[in-house]
């Protein structure tokens, strides 16, 4: 969900070079889920994409939408373009997808999702951040990864079989903390590593963070041992 400074616009020069599209998936961290209305432009000047998928954040998931953006360059080397489905342009869809991005721009959603994000951030890596299993804690606005390790100094993962993330979100969502955390394997080599998800909606609050904060960190330590040492008091 991160990357090193100057990745995107090292690749971006790349492509450029040699006359290959930059094409970016923003499925998920699109429409001002980060907290920008693309995810790219938080990476600074020089990174904008020839082609992007969008999709989620465009009708909130009142309907089935999802888009190719393209940049005036691919658009003016498009001689001729056919390509439709049954659904395509689908009337009522996009209706909703529009009233849905009126309703982001009236209230200042993708801001909120900004703002709400660091304190969600900084809530996560001051409760849980030092757990010593807890290898990282990395997101932007309101999309954050929590990830799993066996060993925090080598961040060795958990062996796959104990299957750490998937009996995370079971202790999830039962009593007394009822929180969906979207398990993820993989982390580490693409079998090996362990990680939730979290992903509010962008209407999300103070006091809805914090709550988010203190369920999470209770999970963790319910999953994975207590930890006595957390830095925030929510």
């Amino acid at each position: 969900m991160t990357a090193p400074l100057g990745y995107f616009r090292a690749v971006r020069a790349v492509c450029t070079k040699h006359s290959a599209l930059l094409i970016l998936d923003e499925i998920i961290c699109g429409m001002g889920r980060v907290g920008a209305p693309h995810a790219w432009q938080l990476e600074g000047p020089g990174v904008q994409p020839d082609l992007q998928t969008v999709a989620k954040g465009v009708c909130g998931g009142y309907a089935s939408v999802s888009m190719l953006l393209m940049n005036q360059k691919v658009v003016d080397g498009l001689k001729y373009f056919a390509h439709g489905h049954t659904f395509s342009s689908h009337a009522v869809a996009c209706a909703a997808a529009v009233a849905v991005q009126k309703v982001v721009a009236r209230d200042g959603l993708v801001s909120n999702a900004a703002v709400m994000g660091v304190r969600l951030g900084e809530g996560l890596r001051g409760a849980i951040g030092n757990h010593p299993h807890v290898g990282d804690v990395r997101g932007r606005g309101l999309l954050w990864a929590i990830e799993f390790v066996e060993n925090k100094k080598t961040k060795k993962p958990f062996d796959p079989s104990r299957g750490i993330a998937g009996k995370i979100r079971e202790i999830g969502m039962q009593e007394p903390w009822k929180i969906s955390l979207y398990p993820g394997t993989g982390t580490a080599d693409g079998v090996n590593g362990d990680h939730v998800m979290i992903a509010p909606p962008f209407t999300i609050t103070e006091d809805e963070v914090d709550l988010i904060v203190r369920l999470v960190a209770g999970v963790v330590e319910a999953a994975l041992g207590p930890y006595t040492g957390a830095t925030a008091s929510l």
